[in-house]
């Protein structure tokens, strides 16, 4: 479940020094997302949704109003509680995929154990590679993979950990019809599986088309 209430964050007030007049300030629609629903972020460019993605995996700290994300109220967290609570209960799909060239498939997703502060557990590992069609890549580097192996390997790292929520940047942006029906299909079937709240930033109309249940969170611009 997610949850926000009179959330803002400004740019200005977080950053080392306002000489420059400091950035934008964004405040964001009130949400309420119960366990397992999916939605839908909307918005155009400058309206804040990787604002707003960070702000609920608790990258970014609300300048104010309230967050709760899976039960937990992210300002009651410090930052090093944050960083643990996120590796356990949030998978994140970015944009950019960032998985590391000097490890192997199965190197990046023991990351994910790192973050949380958690034993490597290779068995694990094996199932959310197998889970998703990619464990015959287990021992090859990112840039032995195409594009769509790419992106299923980085969900399995994303769920590796049975998370509460799952937030996924553009995920079908550069695909076309058919890859993108799959890359959601690949999203839908994790989050049932974990029964995970899925959020998905995105300017794509299919998905739109394709998730009429969606709750559909609108960000704008401010005037």
């Amino acid at each position: 479940m997610i949850r926000t209430r009179g959330l803002r964050y400004d740019y200005g007030a977080h950053s080392a020094s306002n000489n420059d007049g400091g950035g934008p300030s964004l405040s964001f629609p009130n949400l309420d997302a119960p366990q397992g629903a999916t939605v839908l972020l909307r918005g155009v460019s400058g309206a804040g949704k990787s604002t707003w993605l960070a702000l609920a995996a608790g990258l970014l700290t609300a300048t104010a109003g309230e967050v709760v994300v899976a039960g937990q109220p992210l300002a009651a967290l410090s930052r090093p509680q944050r960083d643990a609570w996120r590796g356990r209960h949030i998978g994140f799909l970015p944009q950019k995929l960032h998985l590391s060239d000097s490890l192997d498939v199965t190197g990046n997703l023991a990351l994910a154990f790192f973050a949380a502060g958690m034993p490597h557990d290779q068995p694990a590992i094996n199932k959310a590679l197998a889970s998703l069609g990619v464990a015959h890549l287990a021992h090859r580097r990112p840039s032995q993979l195409s594009g769509g192996q790419a992106q299923r390997v980085a969900l399995a790292r994303a769920t590796l950990m049975q998370p509460r929520v799952i937030l996924a940047d553009e995920p079908t942006a550069a695909l076309d019809d058919d890859a993108a029906a799959v890359a959601l299909a690949l999203l839908q079937d994790c989050a049932r599986q974990c029964n995970a709240t899925l959020v998905i930033a995105t300017h794509d109309q299919r998905l739109h088309a394709a998730m009429p249940d969606a709750i559909a969170y609108r960000l704008e611009v401010a005037a």
